[in-house]
C-alpha cells in the first residue's frame, strides 16, 4: 500500500472516531453519504469535460474519499474493509479479461466488449439462479440510476436479445406518434396530468432509443445542449443589462431577438441551430 493511501485510511479512521473524531463524520452512515457520492461523480465529469486537469485530480480525491469513507463504515460493521473492496475489483478485471491475464485471444476492441457482456451476462445469471429466481436481460439495471441513464442501459440489454428497431427512421415514426398521443391529451377537454405525463415520459424514452440508434449518447448530447443554452441565455440577460433592464422587464419578442442576435455570435453550424 502506497504511503498516502495508508495516510488517507488513517485519516478516515480518525475523523470517525468516536472519541475525538469529527461530529458529523461520525453521524453519516451509507444512506447519507450516497448523494455526495453521486454529486463527486458528477464533478469528475464536469471536471473532465472542461479539460481541467487539475480539477480532475482535486475531483478524483473527492471521489476516492467516498470509497475509503463507505470502507471505514464497513470495517466498523466487521462487513469488509478497503483492501477488501480492491481485491474484489482486481479478482472480478482479472476474470473479465482473459486475454489479458489468460490464454483468450480478442482481436478487436468491439470483440472485446461483446466477450465483457457475455461475462456480465453469465454472471448475473449465476446471481439469479443463486437467489432463486429467474434470469432476465435486464437485471442489474438498477433503479437508483438517473432516468436518462437508466433508459439508455435497459435499450442495450433489450437490443442485445434482439428486442430492438432496425433503422432510425422507425424510431421516429415511433416519435412521431409518441408526439401525436401527446398532442391529443394536451388537446383533451379534461386534461389528465398523471396522462400527460405519462406520454411525455414515452417521448422522451423514444428520443434516448433514437439517440443510442444514431451512436449519439444523450446524457452528452443534453449536457452540451444544456451549457448552449446557459452561453445564449447569459448573453441575452448581458444585452438587457446594458440597457439597464432584466429579463422580466422584457417582453418575450424582445428576448427572442436578442437570442437570435446572440446565436448570430457563435460559429456559422451553431447559428444556424
Amino acid at each position: 500500500m502506497s504511503q498516502n493511501l495508508a495516510r488517507l485510511l488513517d485519516i478516515m479512521a480518525k475523523l470517525r472516531d468516536p472519541q475525538g473524531g469529527c461530529p458529523w463524520d461520525v453521524e453519516q452512515t451509507f444512506a447519507t453519504i450516497a448523494p455526495h457520492t453521486i454529486e463527486e461523480a458528477y464533478e469528475v465529469a464536469d471536471a473532465i469535460q472542461s479539460g481541467d486537469m487539475h480539477a480532475l485530480k482535486d475531483e478524483l480525491g473527492d471521489l476516492l474519499f467516498q470509497v475509503v469513507f463507505y470502507a471505514q463504515m464497513a470495517k466498523e460493521q466487521g462487513a469488509f474493509d478497503f483492501d477488501a473492496i480492491a481485491g474484489q475489483i482486481a479478482d472480478k478485471m482479472i476474470r473479465r479479461h482473459p486475454h489479458v491475464f489468460g490464454d483468450a485471444v480478442v482481436p478487436t476492441a468491439d470483440d472485446q466488449t461483446n466477450r465483457w457482456e457475455e461475462q456480465k451476462a453469465r454472471e448475473r445469471a449465476e446471481k439469479a439462479a443463486a437467489e432463486g429466481k429467474a434470469p432476465s436481460a435486464l437485471d442489474g439495471v438498477i433503479t437508483g440510476l438517473p432516468a436518462l441513464t437508466r433508459a439508455l442501459k435497459l435499450q442495450k440489454r433489450a437490443a442485445r436479445v434482439g428486442f430492438d428497431w432496425t433503422e432510425a427512421e422507425q424510431i421516429l415514426d415511433k416519435m412521431e406518434e409518441e408526439i401525436g398521443e401527446l398532442r391529443a391529451e394536451l388537446q383533451a377537454g379534461t386534461r389528465d396530468p398523471a396522462r400527460v405525463e405519462d406520454e411525455m415520459g414515452d417521448l422522451l424514452f423514444v428520443l434516448v432509443n433514437l439517440a443510442r440508434r444514431l451512436e449519439v449518447e444523450p446524457e452528452t448530447a443534453l449536457r452540451g445542449a444544456n451549457a448552449k443554452f446557459e452561453r445564449r441565455f447569459r448573453q441575452v440577460e448581458a444585452y438587457l443589462a446594458a440597457e439597464g433592464r432584466t429579463p422580466s422587464q422584457a417582453t418575450l419578442d424582445e428576448m427572442e431577438s436578442l437570442w437570435q442576435r446572440a446565436k448570430s455570435l457563435e460559429r456559422p453550424a451553431e447559428a444556424a441551430e
